[in-house]
Parts: structure tokens; sequence; C-alpha cells
């Protein structure tokens, strides 16, 4: 009985090793230089110097780790070529908002005159006050782009999220292995899409997340920022002016890494991040503008009680469900449960990311593409994935040829894939915010001075009209902004009077469904020009030269 389990155990024993010959075997031939002088395949076991069998699988291994480091390779790519083809395929989500057409404009006057706009030359209310675009170099690129059709900014923007989940997964990458961290760049997708628009601010997105993973990476291995995040502010400056929240995080992110540090290094790095936080200062000076970019990104914030009525610096709403709150409130669970402890500065740094949700929706997508930044090593370190940074770094310092081959494939079929569905489909603006026969209808009266919805002030603008107002609330001020939502709201009827009065307005451009233009029905002095289910123009009653007969529009 003894004889034949040992018998049974040898012959186990020795399967085991014909098909680790044979995977060695297998990966020598596909891995194997032509010239190599490898030892002969075909020999049996027995005819192997006892060397053979170590070098053999030490080829194994080596091939194993070649193919997991193209996979890993390849993920962000893949992700950011899902992202893309996703954000093309569905692009009418990216034109939902009317800033979009001034923005264009904006830049097409830019190319047109080559030089920076210093006052505004785009409404009749405030034309010639000092305005400067701290977005110019996003302006300049969509205007590039655009050919009179909504196809170009859709591709522009949607490489620009691409871009954002391959960097946001790089930088994930040490600490989560590929599926969680596809889960996670999943999550922050769906939370940010509310806010994603063929807008500056996500042209800008890489370049914030590349910006602030690299102050996460630099405090995570407890050291200074490498200088090349220097062109990245500059870059950034020039593209949003959202940079100013980069210079403000460098102070926190900074903490951390001193915090965490070896007492005997501390005070070598207070020096190091204070003066990168110097020449991170002076990078973001780097625009046609110099200084004033950093004051006009901030007047935005000066606009107090108004912030409460432009819809994206709205505060999270919580009296209905939403898959923010699902998201803030699964993360504040999975820390209970999990027990994780985060050191006081990425306790602030969290606190701050999230009062910055709540106080403002459009600020929901820096807390999905940061707050996971500032977790990730905690988590990574506490919840038994100590180490993997290490492994994965060193699997990740040599790029097969194979991921290489990959990555041109990819981009190709890409490429083929957007001049496809580029010529078989036609984008298009979401038309409640495109007045296109109303504004025909008041060119034709020859309108100059229109009241309008601020909505429909994009579309004008790129429609070479003057405008009443726009989206650029920080040119407007706040009381002249308070008063026009005070006038279309109409509760008080000489209150829109007087600024009809007040700005000499002769022509109404508001919703079909608006009140100030329901009460404009009924009011001595204006009659109703045109109407359709997208907009309603009046015109003052005793304008007679050049009249057109009121007219119902396409229902």
């Amino acid at each position: 009985m003894v004889n034949r389990k040992l018998r049974s155990s040898l012959d186990i024993e020795t399967s085991v090793l014909a098909q680790t010959r044979d995977i060695a075997v297998a990966f020598t031939r596909i891995y194997r230089k032509p010239w190599s002088s490898a030892p002969d395949v075909t020999r049996g076991v027995a005819s192997m110097s006892p060397a053979e069998p170590r070098k053999r699988m030490s080829l194994s291994i080596t091939s194993s780790v070649s193919s997991r480091s193209a996979v890993r390779g390849l993920l962000p790519l893949c992700a950011a070529v899902g992202a893309y083809l996703f954000y093309l395929s569905a692009g009418e989500i990216l034109l939902r908002d009317s800033d979009t057409e001034w923005q264009i404009r904006v830049g097409q006057w830019i190319l047109e005159h080559g030089a920076m706009p210093t006052t505004d030359v785009f409404s009749f209310t405030r034309f010639g006050e000092p305005w400067i675009s701290s977005s110019w170099l996003s302006q300049v690129a969509y205007a590039l782009v655009y050919g009179g059709d909504w196809a170009g900014p859709v591709i522009l923007t949607s490489i620009a999220i691409g871009a954002t989940v391959a960097i946001f997964l790089h930088l994930l990458s040490p600490y989560f292995d590929p599926a969680r961290a596809l889960l996670i760049a999943a999550l922050a997708l769906l939370l940010s899409t509310i806010h994603f628009f063929a807008r500056p601010h996500v042209l800008a997105l890489p370049v914030l997340l590349a910006f602030i993973g690299g102050l996460m990476a630099a405090a995570d291995r407890r050291t200074h920022p490498s200088w090349w995040l220097l062109p990245l502010m500059a870059l950034w400056a020039n593209l949003h002016g959202g940079f100013v929240l980069g210079l403000a995080l460098i102070g926190p992110i900074g903490l951390e890494a001193v915090w965490s540090a070896e007492p005997s290094r501390r005070r070598q790095l207070i020096v190091r991040w204070g003066l990168f936080g110097v020449a991170a200062l002076a990078a973001s000076c780097v625009t046609p503008y110099g200084w004033n970019s950093l004051l006009g990104a901030t007047k935005i914030l000066s606009l107090g009680k108004l912030l409460s009525l432009i819809g994206e610096w709205l505060p999270a709403d919580f009296s209905k469900p939403s898959f923010f709150e699902a998201t803030l409130l699964g993360l504040i669970g999975i820390i209970c449960y999990r027990g994780l402890t985060l050191s006081v500065p990425r306790i602030l740094l969290l606190l701050g990311l999230i009062w910055m949700a709540l106080s403002h929706i459009r600020n929901i997508e820096v807390f999905a593409f940061i707050a996971p930044l500032v977790l990730a090593k905690p988590i990574a370190e506490q919840w038994g994935m100590a180490g993997a940074p290490a492994a994965r770094l060193e699997e990740g310092r040599s790029v097969p040829v194979v991921t290489i081959l990959a990555t041109i494939a990819m981009v190709i079929g890409a490429w083929v894939t957007t001049t496809t569905f580029v010529a078989q489909h036609e984008f298009k603006f979401l038309p409640a915010f495109s007045p296109v026969a109303a504004v025909d209808v008041l060119q034709q009266h020859k309108a100059q001075r229109v009241f309008s919805t601020a909505p429909f002030g994009g579309y004008m603008v790129i429609r070479d009209m003057k405008v009443f107002i726009d989206g650029r609330a920080e040119l407007y001020g706040e009381q002249f902004v308070l008063d026009y939502y005070a006038a279309l709201d109409a509760r008080d009827v000489g209150q829109l009077l007087n600024l009809l009065d007040k700005y000499r307005i002769d022509a109404t451009l508001l919703s079909s469904d608006s009140s100030a233009g329901n009460a404009l029905d009924h009011l001595k002095g204006w009659k109703r020009l045109y109407k359709d289910d997208i907009a309603v123009i009046h015109v003052r009653s005793d304008e007679t030269a050049g009249a057109v007969p009121a007219v119902e529009g396409p229902k």
C-alpha cells in the first residue's frame, strides 16, 4: 500500500515537472531572441544540467512580470480611450451650457485681432469696461476646432476627459489593483458628468489632476514636489481661472509631507515647500495679463449673494436623493466600518474637499478626483495593500514592445472610429439655449438693444449681437445681475419697466414661458412680435418703421 502511494506521489511530481517544463518552453519560444544560444528545448528533463530548470523558470517568471507590466501599462490608455469614445458618442451632453458659445466667440476675437481683450466688446450694458479673459488659451483652442459645427469642441472636450482618466489611473496604480482603480475612476466620472461641458474648466481638468496629483505624490514620499510641476501651473493659469485652487492646496499638502517626515528633515522640507509655493505663484503670473490673471480669477468669489442664484454655484441639495449624496454617505460608512486612520493634514484636506463640494456643486468633480488621492496611501497601508507600490514600480520600469504597439493600435482605432462617427452624426447644441428663429427675426427687425435672458446671451454673442447679459457674472457685478433676476421674475412690474427704460431697450428676447414675457403681453407700450416653443419677442408698440407682423413660430 505504501509503495503504491509513493509511486502515485512520484507520478504526480513527474507530471508537475513536465507541465512546468512545457510552460517554460512556451515562454522561451515567445521571448527568446533568434540569435540567442538557448539550450535545446526538445531535450528531456533528465538530460538537462541542474542549472537549466532554474534558468527556464526565471524566463517564465520574467515573462509573467512583463505580461503584468504590459497590462498595467495599457490599463490607463484603454480606460482613457473608452471614456473618450463614450463622451464622443454622447456628445450632446457636453453641449448643454450656453457659456460654450460666448467662450468660442472670445477665442475667435483673439484670433481675429491678434490681441487679448482688456475691455468688454460683447455687451451694450458694459461695453468698454475693464474685463480680462482668464481662460484665453482654452477659448482659442475651442475657436480653432470650431468650424461652424460642434464636432470639433465635442472631440476636444472628450480628449480632455480621456486624458483625465488616464492620469487618474496612473496616480492610483501604486496603491490599488486595476479592478479597484477602474471602479474608483468610474465613480469619479459619474460624479463629475453633471459638470462636464465643452468649456475651459474641462480642458484644464487633466492639468489640475496632474499638478495636484504631483503634490500628493511628493507628500506620500515625504519629500518636496518636483520643479517640473511649475510649467503645469503656468499652463493651468492660461487655461482656466481654477488654478487658484492649485495654489491654495500647496500649503495643506506640504503640511502633510512635513507632518509625516522624520523630525530631522522637517525644517528642510518646510523651506523646500515654501520655495515651491513662491515659484508656483510666480508661474501662475506667466500669462498675457501677468498678476491680473490671479486677481481676475478670484473676482468671481466676491459676488456674494449672487452665487446662490447661479446654477453651478448652488450648494448641494440633499433634500432629494442624489448620486453625490449616496457616494459621500457610502464613503463615511466604509471608513467607519473598516477603521481608517488619517493624519491631521489629510483630515483637513478631506474635510476641505467635502466642504467645497457641499458649498458649490461645480466643485463635486474636484472632490471626485482629488479625495481618492488623499485617501489612497492610508487605505493601501492599512487595508492590506502595503508593499504593493514597490512591486508595481519595479514592474513599470520597462515598457514592453507589445505595450507600444497596442498603444499605437488603440490611438489609430480611436481616430478611425471618430472620423466614421462624426461623418454620420451631426452634433446639435441644446435647443433651449439656441433661439435660432427668434434671433433671425430680431436681426430682420434690426433690434439693437435687446433685453434677453442670460442663457440666450451665449448664442446672441456667437451671432455677433451685443447682449444685455451673458454668463460673465464677474463682469456685470452682483447688483446688476440681482436687478436682472428681479426684472425677469416680474413680481414688481414697475421694476421691470424701469429697467427697460434705464437701458433704452427696444426689444426683448425671453423664454417662451418666462414671467416677464407673460407680463409684457399685458403691458401698455409693448407688443408681442414673435413666439415659438423656445423664445418670445416683444417690441415697443410705438415702433412702426420696419415692423414685422406678429407671427407664431413652429411648435
